[in-house]
This record gives C-alpha cells, sequence and structure tokens, in this order.
C-alpha cells in the first residue's frame, strides 16, 4: 500500500496497521490450512508457544523486496521473506528469535529473510542474550536466481554464528525440512532437538542428491532423527512433538546465564547439601566384570528433579548431563559401565570434549564420574581415527577454566583415567576416590597376559597361577594407596559425595585466570 506524504499521522499509521495486519497468520487462510495439512504450526503460533503471549516484539515483519510492474507487491507473496525475527523472553529473561516459516516459498532464505537472521545475531551478540532459532525450510531460495552478482555478496552469516559461538547460548529446533543453510545454523550451536518422524537435517535434500550424484534416497533415511540424533550425534535430543521441543529448549537455556559474562542461574532448593544416599552404597557391584547403571550415582548425588541429560541415545558409554547441586547448575560427564564397560571410543571422546567446552564457556563447573577401563582398542577403533579424535576430550581438559571435581566410583585405568580428569592429570580442585576404586595403567588381567605371560606359563597350574597374579596386582590398585600416594584427595564414603562436591563448589573461584603462553589461540585436534 502506498501511504500518501499529506495523510495526517493517524492515516500513515492505520495504514501501516493494516499493512502488516494483512502479513499476519489470520490474514492468510489458505498458508495456514496447508500448514495444519502437513500437522504444522505456523512461525508466529511457534514463537507463541515457546515464549508466552505478550512477550515478543517482532523486528522486520515489514521487509520486502522492491515491488516490479505489473506484479502483486512481494510482501503479500513473501511475507517477511520468509522468516519471523524478533525479541522476547523466556522465563523472564530476553531471548532473540528467528522462526522459519515454511508457508512462503518452503521456508527457504531469501535475500531479506538471510539479512534479518543475521541481524538477530548480531542482536544477540550486541546486547549479550540467547538465540534460539526455529528451522523449517530448506537453504538458498532457487527463485531468487543464481545470479553470481547477487549471491557471491554473501553476508556474514556465518561470520557471526562463528564469533558469537561461546558468548551467547544458541539453540537450534529443527522443525520440518532443514536441509543446507540450516544444517549448518544447527551444527554451529550449543543444543540442537529434532523432532522424530518430523524433523530432517543434511547438507542437500533427496531431490538434489539424486541430481548431483544420482543416489536415490528419502528424507528419513537420508537424515531423519534416528540417523542426525541416535548414530550421528549431530542433534542433542529426539523428542516426539514439537510442544517437547519448546520446552526442551526452554529447559536448556535454564542452566545457562544469558552470556559467557553473566553469573549461574541459581535456583532455590529444600534438598540438603548433607543429604546422605543410602542407595550409593549398594549401587557398584563386588564384581569389576559387572555392570551397572551410573545413572543411579548421578541421581544419588543431584539436586532432585535436577537431571537434564544431552545426547542420550548416542553414544551412550558416556553420560553427559545438566544437574544441579544446591541449586547450582553444573555439567556432569560420567562414563557408563552399562555400555561396551564404559569405554572411551571415538564417539564418546567427542561428545565429552564437546560437553566440556559448552559448560566451560558458559561457566558450570564440571563433575566427572569416572569407572574407565581404557581407550577402545583394535583396528576397528583405529579406523575412527581414535588417536587423534581422544585427543579432543584431552584439549577440552586442558583448557577449562571453570572449578572441575573428579571422583572415581570404580575403574581408572590408563590414559582413560586421564582423559576423564583423574587425579592430578588436569589440577582438579578435588579428586576423591570412593572405596570401590581401582587405579592402575591398564587393565590388570591385560597386563599379567602382556608382561608376565612366560612366568605363569611356566607354574605347575598355568591358569591358577595367572589369577594369583591378577589378585596380587589388583592389591595394589587399591583407593587406599591411591590416597596414601596422595594421587586423590580422600577415600570418601559415597555417602558424602554430594556434600563433598557442593563444598568444593562453594569455596573454589568460578573462573581461573589464564596461564596459557601469550598465544593468540590453541589448535583444536579435529
Amino acid at each position: 500500500m502506498t501511504h500518501h506524504p499529506d495523510a495526517g499521522l493517524r492515516q500513515i499509521l492505520a495504514a501501516i496497521e493494516s499493512d502488516r495486519a494483512s502479513l499476519m497468520d489470520a490474514a492468510r487462510p489458505e498458508a495456514m490450512k496447508r500448514l495444519a495439512e502437513r500437522g504444522r504450526l505456523s512461525a508466529r503460533t511457534r514463537i507463541e508457544r515457546l515464549v508466552g503471549s505478550g512477550t515478543f516484539d517482532e523486528i522486520g515483519a515489514l521487509a520486502s523486496t522492491e515491488p516490479e510492474a505489473g506484479k502483486p507487491h512481494p510482501r503479500q507473496t513473501s511475507p517477511a521473506d520468509g522468516v519471523v525475527t524478533g525479541t522476547a523472553r523466556i522465563d523472564g529473561r530476553p531471548v532473540a528469535i528467528v522462526s522459519q516459516d515454511f508457508s512462503v516459498f518452503g521456508g527457504s532464505i531469501g535475500r531479506l529473510g538471510s539479512a534479518k537472521t543475521q541481524r538477530m545475531l548480531k542482536i544477540a551478540v550486541r546486547r549479550g542474550i540467547p538465540l534460539v532459532l526455529m528451522l523449517d525450510g530448506g537453504g538458498h531460495r532457487i527463485q531468487d536466481g543464481q545470479n553470481s552478482r547477487h549471491f557471491a555478496h554473501a553476508n556474514g552469516t556465518f561470520h557471526d554464528f562463528a564469533r558469537a559461538s561461546g558468548w551467547v547460548p544458541m539453540v537450534s529446533l529443527i522443525l520440518g525440512a532443514g536441509f543446507a543453510g540450516p544444517t549448518n545454523y544447527a551444527a554451529l550451536s550449543d543444543f540442537v532437538v529434532m523432532v522424530r518422524g518430523q524433523s530432517v537435517m543434511g547438507l542437500a535434500g533427496p531431490a538434489l542428491v539424486k541430481a548431483g550424484i544420482g543416489e536415490e534416497t528419502d528424507s528419513e533415511t537420508l537424515g531423519g532423527a534416528e540417523v542426525q540424533v541416535d548414530k550421528q550425534g549431530l542433534a542433542d535430543l529426539g523428542v516426539n512433538s514439537e510442544d517437547e521441543a519448546l520446552a526442551a529448549a526452554r529447559r536448556f537455556l535454564s542452566y545457562l546465564p544469558g552470556n559467557a559474562r553473566q553469573p549461574l542461574p541459581f535456583v532455590a532448593t529444600d534438598d540438603p547439601v548433607a543429604r546422605g544416599d543410602e542407595a550409593l552404597l549398594d549401587v557398584v557391584p563386588a564384581s569389576t566384570r559387572r555392570a551397572y547403571d551410573m545413572r543411579k550415582v548421578i541421581s544419588g548425588i543431584a539436586d532432585v528433579g535436577s537431571l537434564f541429560e544431552l545426547k542420550p541415545t548416542f553414544s551412550a558409554n558416556i553420560i553427559t548431563t545438566f544437574a544441579r547441586l544446591g541449586g547450582r547448575p553444573v555439567g556432569i560427564i560420567a562414563n557408563q559401565p552399562l555400555r561396551i564397560g564404559g569405554i572411551l571410543d571415538a564417539n564418546a571422546c567427542e561428545k565429552g570434549a564437546h560437553f566440556i567446552a559448552l559448560c566451560d564457556a558458559f561457566g558450570l563447573p564440571l563433575v566427572s564420574l569416572i569407572d574407565v577401563p581404557g581407550f577402545y582398542i583394535g583396528s576397528a577403533a583405529e579406523r575412527t581415527t581414535l588417536g587423534r579424535r581422544s585427543a579432543k576430550l584431552i584439549f577440552e581438559w586442558g583448557h577449562a577454566s571453570v572449578p572441575r571435581v573428579s571422583v572415581i566410583i570404580r575403574k581408572g585405568f590408563g590414559l582413560g583415567y586421564f582423559a576423564m580428569n583423574g587425579g592430578r592429570a588436569f589440577d582438579a580442585d578435588a579428586c576423591f576416590a570412593w572405596p570401590s576404586a581401582q587405579i592402575c595403567a591398564m587393565s590388570i588381567e591385560g597386563a599379567i597376559d602382556v608382561a608376565f605371560r612366560k612366568d605363569y606359563m611356566a607354574a605347575a597350574d598355568p591358569q591358577a597361577r595367572r589369577q594369583e597374579m591378577i589378585e596380587e596386582t589388583r592389591g595394589q590398585t587399591a583407593s587406599i594407596h591411591a590416597a596414601e600416594g596422595f594421587g586423590v584427595d580422600d577415600v570418601i564414603d559415597p555417602r558424602a559425595t554430594r556434600r563433598r562436591i557442593i563444598e568444593v563448589l562453594d569455596q573454589a573461584p568460578p573462573r581461573r585466570e589464564p596461564d596459557h603462553p601469550p598465544k593468540f589461540r590453541s589448535i583444536a585436534p579435529i
């Protein structure tokens, strides 16, 4: 609509508001009907369900390209250029929001839509507030053409994503198609959620894959939640509905400050600091060959109801979970004996390394619960480039500046013990051991077989002698010997674990001063 310059302010305002109303969901019944037929919510409805009504202030609702003679106004054919952006509040705290609109050219990224996304990134960075992206669309909008004069003039969205990392929390909710650009947005985010049976991700969709390399596939096989959440770990969580995805975003943000310089968001709790869970005395089996669920240990230590696990279905041999201790948000990283004995393989190392970096960036203390038989070995392990990927876990511990507490629950074997921040490996603020802990350079059975096979094979009863040597060596690995050598600070009653950790965190400064040489950056072993 053209606004006449001689019109009064009230007339102009009314005309602008009429324009704005024509772009809202209620004025686009056919588009909303098509979304409903797909079982999808509109971009604005998603925002309302995330933040609650009344807090969202939209930015760029009237954005549109220059109209062409004889054609409908772009504002009507491409409302908001396919992406709804603005600021709002979640639990009273400000956030920046980007919500792709699938009803506009399938949620593809137009020139102004891309500029709006970048604008929200800049707002998030400048104001120091989290960014939430609700993604439901493809990459570059093909209808905008392939003209190199326009496409080569790419804006700095990915540059801004990279610079925002570690400064403000970034969340990506994949709520439908998420091929191409949205996949990279997600990969650069701190928390990614997919809806099972609805969300897909990947660098190219089935049509482009077929055109490019001739491969016949479908969206779910290519990049559904079973692939990207459970097998690849590109996404952190797979849920069953959009409402669950929105709730997960709110829960994730509740553990983090608005930016890296803000204090942690404590919550009031009536869970006593000195609560000693009697069940912890019976969690660890007497036999080191028997498995147990490390989640029972975590639940016995953390504030009641405070656990929020990241990547629970990916590389389940390691657990990475947010929790609260005395109301303080913390990150807990723990080996899971129920899955391949809690051994560290390539995926576990990358999962753990990313979690350490996330917690360290936003100031969450780290608690390591150790029951690790070592690193995965053999030709299959080497084919995963474990030698380099295992170093990522070590690299992140070496750079972490937040308070760190380690507790050896049972096995602390070999380099895996170091990689879980055992003992004095990375100058933990405290290192405790349970009475059940065993600490040694490698698997006891393996060590005997490698170093003393000739000795026990020469005995009258080789297997009896072998078992005798194993038991003799096991006696040297007990937690009491680690305490005698001052490799741990104390051997503690499992029931005191919660209290001891909270007391350390109450006393430790929130950050350590950098002690690195005067370099510009470290080089991650990627």
